[in-house]
């Protein structure tokens, strides 16, 4: 698996809508400046995940983006397949975009390909964005400021 810049940034905007769930929907230049993520790029990429279902929109100013639902219900490995397809390193091992290869059966190394792409989608599938949000310590303090 390779993470294109755009799987990146999905994934650093989803992380920041995730931090601020509880706020109520964020405006495109909000979590360009707090992910440094190019504005004109960041549209392109959260109207593809509003299209995948993972966010919702209003226009206006008490408008923007919010997830469709909480972030503990949304997997890291949802969001980088939107955004760069298959989690497998080689389209041979691909569940979802298999390709044959001319080598299959005897190619000595389909078996490492393969535990790569089990490994990978093993972690980012059990990893959901409000995991990173507790592992990033960036978590919001409710009103108030109790915990």
């Amino acid at each position: 698996m390779r993470l294109s810049t755009k799987g990146e940034y999905a994934s650093r905007a989803m992380l920041e809508l995730s931090v601020r769930y509880d706020e109520g929907p964020l405006h495109g230049h909000e979590i360009s400046k707090a992910q440094m993520i190019p504005q004109g790029f960041l549209e392109q990429i959260l109207l593809q995940l509003k299209r995948a279902g993972y966010l919702k929109s209003r226009k206006g100013r008490s408008g923007g983006y919010q997830l469709s639902k909480p972030p503990s219900k949304i997997t890291v490995a949802e969001v980088i397949r939107v955004m760069d397809g298959p989690l497998a390193p080689i389209d041979c091992v691909s569940v979802m975009a298999h390709e044959p290869c001319p080598m299959e059966g005897t190619c000595g190394l389909q078996w490492l390909w393969k535990e790569v792409r089990d490994s990978v989608a093993e972690i980012l599938e059990r990893t959901t964005f409000a995991d990173l949000v507790d592992k990033s310590g960036r978590r919001r303090k409710p009103a108030g400021g109790l915990e």
